[in-house]
This record gives C-alpha cells, structure tokens and sequence, in this order.
C-alpha cells in the first residue's frame, strides 16, 4: 500500500512520458526518464474493508448523471463541522430522481425525469466529494451504475468503482427554504450576464458583492469598494416589477450561470433581504438559489 498523496506528488512532477512502477516486498520504485523515486508501502492488511452495499443495483446514462452533478456539486459545504451540508441529497421524486446541495448561502436543485433509483419518499445523503469523483470518472464511460445500502454506496463506471459510506442525519428542509411567490422578474442573456459579473467583481475586493439593480431601464451591475473604487456595467434586460437593488456575492452568483443551460436566465426575486431564485428560460429541471448580501 502506497501513500496516494505522495504517488500522485511524485508522477504530477515527472515530464511527460512513460512511468515505470513496480512493487515488491521491499518498496516501490517509480521511475521516469532519469528520475528514480524509491518508496516505502504500509501493509495491505491495514488497509479498510468495504463490503458491497446490498441494494439491487440501477444504471443510468451517464451524461445525464455527470451533467447534473456538475450544477449541485458546488453549492456544498466544504465544512467538515457542518458535516449534513458537505453531503449531496438525492431523492425520490414522483417522476424521477432529484439532486439537492447546499451550505446555507446557495442552493441547487436538479432534477432526472424518468429515473427511478430509490424507493418511494426515499432519500440518501451521499458525500460531495465522493460524488465530485465520480462526476470526473463520468466522461469516460457511457453508463452508471448505482447501489446503494443502508450505510453505503457504490457508483460503477466501467471497470471503475466507487465506494463511499453515507451520510448519516437528516438533511436541512430545502423545500422550505424556496419562496413560493417572486413579484419581481429579471430576464437577461446568461452568457452576457456572466461576463459582465466577472469584469465588475475585479472592483468586489475583499468580499465586496455586486450589485445588481433592476428596472424597466435594463439591468446594471454595481461593485463598489472603499479607497480603491467602483466598477459599473449595463445590461440589456427586460425586467417585470418593482425597482430593486439586491446584492449578492460576486463567485456564488457565477457557479450558478456558469452551470446553467441555455441562452437566458430568469431571476426571480422579491425584496433585497430574501432569497432570489436563478432558473434558465425553458428549463424548469434546475434551480439555483441565492441568498443575498446586506448592503448599505
């Protein structure tokens, strides 16, 4: 057994080329070109048993899966003292399987119409970072197939397989946690929108937000910050409801353009203090939450 932090150190630092590895009783040697690494191993009987989980497996297309992993996966706690949030939700919907992550600033919500995995009301807490994994496995193969037990999981792609225990407690009200009603309406080019977001956060320093007021006018984008200056951009939008200014931190507001689909986005609010809702025009599979940033 072979330390994986260092093996992957040690190859990343190699020029391009072949790498030799062998394993005897005595160490490793990982060779190449003129480099010549020898290594200590750890016993293989220290390494972890996992059993297989026990569930019947499901295969699902893995672009669809890989996809859906890309738009929730960010929204997830990196914060191991908030172990529930570091964990991706996935669920039984009545007409499929949904994905749900947050860490209580952003929320994302993707659903898979027409896949079946888990049992009715069902729900599972698997972790992002085991997820994240598969999500980087997903290019490479053209299915995925799922297991999943009371305490584990397995995701095979291939002859590729990951194995990850579950979560254990019960995952925030999410639903809850989603404004039933949206007075106002932002239409605007995503692409546009992105763009313009990541010329003015050049100005957001220092967790600095960006602005963004809203009018029938259009849509200008506003980053402001004290002895160094400000940064203003306008936008061509077509906005329903009341004139509002609402803030929002400058990264949190592109993972959610740079994974949503489509040529547009609907942003949907109702006062500068609660939750705004991002979802692209046509496409109600995904929904991106956001809370706001207080401003003066």
């Amino acid at each position: 057994m072979l330390s994986a932090q260092l093996g992957s150190d040690i190859v990343r630092a190699f020029d391009s080329g072949q790498v030799e590895v062998t394993v005897d009783d005595d160490g490793a040697s990982v060779v190449s070109g003129r480099s010549n690494f020898s290594l200590r191993v750890m016993s293989s009987e220290e390494y972890p048993k996992f059993d297989e989980p026990s569930g019947e497996s499901v295969t699902l297309d893995a672009g669809s899966v890989a996809d859906a992993l890309d738009q929730v996966i960010k929204a997830a706690s990196l914060d191991d003292a908030r172990q529930i949030l570091t964990g991706v939700l996935m669920a039984a919907e009545e007409d499929g399987l949904r994905f749900v992550a947050t860490d209580s600033y952003r929320l994302a919500v993707r659903d898979l119409p027409g896949t079946a995995v888990l049992g009715r009301d069902q729900t599972v807490l698997v972790p992002s970072r085991a997820l994240d994994m598969v999500r980087k496995i997903l290019g490479s193969g053209e299915s995925l197939t799922i297991r999943l037990g009371e305490r584990d999981a397995a995701f095979e792609i291939d002859d590729v397989q990951v194995m990850t225990r579950l979560i254990e407690g019960e995952f925030p009200n999410y639903r809850g946690l989603i404004p039933d009603d949206h007075p106002n309406v932002l239409v605007v080019d995503r692409i546009a929108l992105q763009e313009a977001v990541g010329r003015v956060r050049i100005l957001a320093q220092e967790s600095t937000p960006v602005r963004l007021s809203m009018s029938s006018d259009g849509l200008e984008l506003v980053a402001i910050t004290q002895d160094v200056g400000q940064a203003h951009e306008s936008l061509d939008a077509t906005y329903e409801g009341s004139d509002l200014t609402v803030a929002f931190n400058p990264q949190f507001l592109l993972d959610g353009l740079e994974v949503s689909p489509g040529d547009e986005v609907r942003l949907e609010t109702s006062e500068a203090s609660k939750p705004a809702v991002l979802r692209s025009m046509g496409d109600e599979q995904f929904l991106y939450l956001l809370m706001p940033v207080r401003v003066t």
